[in-house]
């Protein structure tokens, strides 16, 4: 993402200089400076002062805003601030206003808080959009657009159940094909008109009957509010062809497609908040899933906070060290950009206690300042040197928004089941071997990969199966769970026994699924062994009842009257592997047989390193760039042998065994 206007990693963040009077603007741009701040994010919800009424703009306040940074050095994220629509507009045109899930017509307030498929909206928001880009399109200030602000909530109302109706009508063609294929003849739902169908809600329960029904609402709404930034990405795009677009992703979550989201932004950008005592193992996943979004491209760290939160049940400080380490993390799973939301902490409403580079008391002399004055020096004196350096994986998660979806409305087999936990289960195992993951689409091209996992892959997308055919034929290792190959995308069983297009590469055929309750537990007990998996292990949860159809068994149940059943089963097809863990199992043996599957595929961690230490690696012409990061309190240290190394933080010469302060961070540079 090298810029040649700021080619170095962006530091700075959202900046709401309209909540402030003029005379505390250049006392901003000085403390900015002071603290290596190069870019600045404004003006995100400012719609209402841009357009006071419908016929009024005035942009003549944020001319000097941008021309008071440009003056400073400083570069601009200008938003368009079309994620917060004025009073004037819910109150002049009602039609702007959502209606949730219960059947609740919203009224004006918060934010995000429109009809996706409002055209009123649409249109004040494009127009907005287009104004502001033909007035800054040559601003020396301007360096990438941001479209609204973290999309999301989605709308039941009647404009959008008639956009549905012509949604389904593409997407299926005729009224026989939708019966088909959500199974509408299920309790007599038959339609015969497109005007019989309504959105599934808490109105008529249909968003858990019919599960094939609420997928395709979800879809809907997903390329309904992309289809809102897309008008104002296609207006802006035209008149500053140069000059990316992005917006934020809020986090990895599944009310968007946030796969198709990747594709429509020239950067993908998202907002990390971690609570206090998050795993470091979730945030690294999340990490590594926005870079996933667009094939392994950097990405933008668009927010997170200097110190603490304002809306989690806990909102406890960053302790010293920590928002370093934690941008560090960032930047080391691929983010060129380090960004903070918010630079100066507001003083009223719901984030006059969200953290700020600057704090309530308005100067530079506080703990939480000299860090990030202190990070904005470091981040300046390393320039351009990681700009664009990529990960290069052996592991490949697959993880998908449909699946996770399907898994989570699906009508059983367990309320316990959760389709992301299974998947940072795995996830962790590489982790905590210091193994790099890259977290990727199931229709992506697996053939870079030694190794593909895919806990509970259980809707199966057409084609991923023969993908996932040809992988293992070509010498590929391939590991996936119990409750997966079930569905087709609309969530109807294949037929012909589980796991349906998997069974031929899994060679295993599953009878049944018995859904543990919380207290019962269950044995894998090892035949033999297999490398590190050695002896018993409690698996819980679902147990899958199968028979072998050419694989082998390399467990078995220990316990209820399917003890001696297959519980973990490999099939040889091709030159390669397929592995089947068909229990949930305890985190202990997920570590050992991801272990023993990088030991059996060549896949080593960079060197060794003391519990609680992330490695993570990306390459640059040429070069290896090991981010060393202790997410312990006290010291730790990591084991390098012979291997030899640059510190580009401190300019040291690194080997051997090195010990790696509370906290602290290591960039090591080595061929």
């Amino acid at each position: 993402m090298i810029n040649p206007k700021l080619p170095t990693i962006w530091y700075g963040g959202d900046y709401n200089p309209d909540q402030w009077p003029e005379e505390i603007w250049r006392e901003d741009m000085r403390l900015f400076k002071e603290a290596g701040i190069n870019i600045v994010t404004l003006p995100v919800f400012s719609w209402a002062k841009l357009q006071p009424d419908e016929t009024t703009y005035s942009f003549e306040w944020l001319d000097k805003i941008l021309n008071l940074v440009a003056e400073n050095g400083i570069y601009a994220c200008l938003a368009t601030s079309t994620a917060a629509q004025p009073a004037w507009m819910s109150r002049q045109y009602p039609e702007v206003l959502p209606v949730d899930i219960d059947g609740n017509k919203r009224t004006h307030g918060s934010r995000v808080n429109f009809c996706p498929n409002s055209g009123v909206y649409r249109r004040f928001s494009v127009e907005l959009a287009r104004r502001m880009a033909l007035r800054y399109k040559d601003h020396p200030a301007l360096l990438i657009w941001h479209v609204a602000n973290e999309y999301g909530p989605h709308c039941y109302c009647g404009q959008c159940a008639a956009a549905f109706r012509e949604w389904l009508k593409e997407r299926y063609g005729t009224i026989e094909e939708l019966n088909r294929r959500w199974n509408m003849s299920f309790w007599g739902h038959t339609v015969y008109d497109w005007e019989e169908i309504v959105p599934p809600s808490n109105l008529n329960g249909d968003n858990r009957c019919f599960q094939g029904m609420t997928l395709d609402y979800k879809r809907f709404m997903s390329d309904s509010i992309l289809a809102c930034y897309q008008a104002e990405y296609d207006v802006i795009k035209a008149i500053t062809p140069d000059i990316p677009i992005t917006t934020n992703i809020w986090g990895l979550f599944n009310g968007l497609d946030l796969k198709k989201w990747g594709e429509r932004m020239d950067v993908v950008s998202w907002d990390s908040y971690p609570q206090m005592n998050e795993p470091m193992t979730n945030v690294a996943m999340r990490h590594d899933y926005m870079r996933g979004l667009k094939d392994g491209k950097p990405f933008m760290l668009m927010e997170q906070t200097p110190s603490q939160q304002n809306w989690q049940p806990y909102n406890s400080l960053k302790r010293p060290g920590v928002m370093r380490l934690w941008s560090y993390q960032a930047v080391a799973h691929g983010a060129d950009t380090v960004m903070f939301f918010q630079l100066r902490r507001s003083f009223g409403a719901c984030e006059k206690y969200h953290g700020a580079v600057i704090e309530h008391v308005g100067h530079g002399n506080t703990r939480v300042f000299r860090e990030c004055a202190e990070l904005g020096r470091e981040l300046e004196a390393l320039g351009d040197t990681l700009l664009d350096a990529a990960a290069d994986n052996q592991v490949a998660l697959l993880f998908d928004i449909d699946t996770w979806n399907a898994v989570e409305i699906t009508s059983g087999p367990s309320v316990d089941l959760d389709y992301l936990k299974q998947a940072q289960k795995y996830y962790k195992a590489f982790y905590e071997a210091h193994i790099g993951v890259d977290v990727i689409s199931p229709l992506s091209d697996f053939s870079k990969y030694k190794l593909v996992i895919a806990p509970v892959l259980y809707m199966m997308k057409p084609g991923v199966a023969e993908r996932l055919e040809a992988y293992v034929q070509n010498g590929g290792t391939f590991v996936t769970t119990f409750f997966s190959g079930i569905v087709d995308e609309n969530d109807r069983v294949k037929l012909g026994g589980y796991p349906g297009e998997l069974r031929k590469l899994l060679g295993i055929w599953v009878e049944e699924i018995d859904s543990l309750l919380p207290e019962m537990k269950n044995r894998m007990v090892l035949q033999g062994g297999f490398g590190q998996v050695q002896g018993e292990y409690e698996c819980g949860l679902l147990c899958d009842l199968l028979h072998l159809e050419g694989a082998r068994a390399l467990a078995v149940y220990g316990d209820d009257f399917y003890a001696g059943m297959p519980a973990l089963t490999v099939n040889e097809f091709g030159a390669g592997k397929a592995y089947y863990v068909a229990a949930d199992a305890e985190d202990r043996m997920i570590a050992d047989l991801c272990r023993t599957l990088c030991a059996q595929t060549g896949v080593a961690a960079p060197f060794g390193a003391d519990a609680g230490i992330e490695l993570v690696q990306r390459k640059k012409d040429g070069a290896v760039y090991t981010f060393v990061l202790n997410h312990n309190s006290a010291a730790a240290s990591i084991h390098m042998g012979a291997l030899e190394a640059l510190d580009l933080l401190t300019g040291n010469r690194v080997t051997g065994t090195a010990s790696v302060s509370g906290y602290g961070v290591m960039i090591l540079r080595h061929g």
